[in-house]
């Protein structure tokens, strides 16, 4: 499969232990640099990856809850796995009530946790998952994140990260998405 002339599905090395499937952000595709070192890890530690791609200015007047779950929904309508993994960015997390419903185990970059819905959505899930924000991010809420990792997520927050998990310095910008690159190794690592 492709999307503009790029691969949009891998197969790991071995076995495959399930399905990852990648749900990009508004302005952050999955080729963007969490989300490819999000695959790459996936794919080293056995999962088949497929990401969804999406023109955002399609949205229309569709509830951005709906317009995501619809993508989901959609992209696992052509597979057949019996373990299921969602990783997700931004305006992706809003799958978070779809992972919630079927306990699928999740990876929440910037998820929006500043909207009660979502952050509701992640307490439900019984799957394990990772969030990961920073507190230059006015989407993220430390203490909504903080009362989800009280209740058994893993969070990664840094302090200087903004909604790209970014600083305007490149350095700090990669030691960053190191960190982020070490949570998500550790998190896929206890699955």
């Amino acid at each position: 499969m492709t999307f503009g002339g790029l691969p949009t599905r891998w197969e790991p090395a071995g076995r495959s232990r399930g399905l990852a499937l990648v749900v990009p952000g508004r302005a952050y595709s999955p080729s963007a640099p969490l989300l490819e070192l999000a695959r790459r890890a996936l794919l080293q530690h056995g999962f088949a990856v497929q990401q969804v791609w999406w023109d955002t200015t399609t949205k229309g007047d569709e509830d951005g809850d709906s317009w995501v779950r619809r993508h989901v929904v959609e992209a696992l309508a052509q597979e057949d796995a019996d373990r299921v993994l969602v990783v997700a960015k931004s305006l992706g997390t809003r799958a978070a009530s779809y992972a919630a419903e079927r306990g699928l185990d999740a990876i929440w970059f910037t998820p929006l946790l500043v909207e009660a819905p979502l952050a509701e959505a992640i307490a439900a899930n019984p799957g394990r998952q990772l969030l990961v924000g920073g507190l230059a991010d006015e989407l993220w809420d430390t203490d909504v994140a903080r009362e989800l990792g009280a209740n058994g997520c893993d969070v990664l927050e840094v302090a200087d990260a903004d909604h790209s998990m970014a600083t305007p310095d490149a350095v700090r910008t990669a030691e960053i998405h190191l960190e982020v690159a070490r949570a998500v190794e550790v998190f896929l690592s206890g699955l």
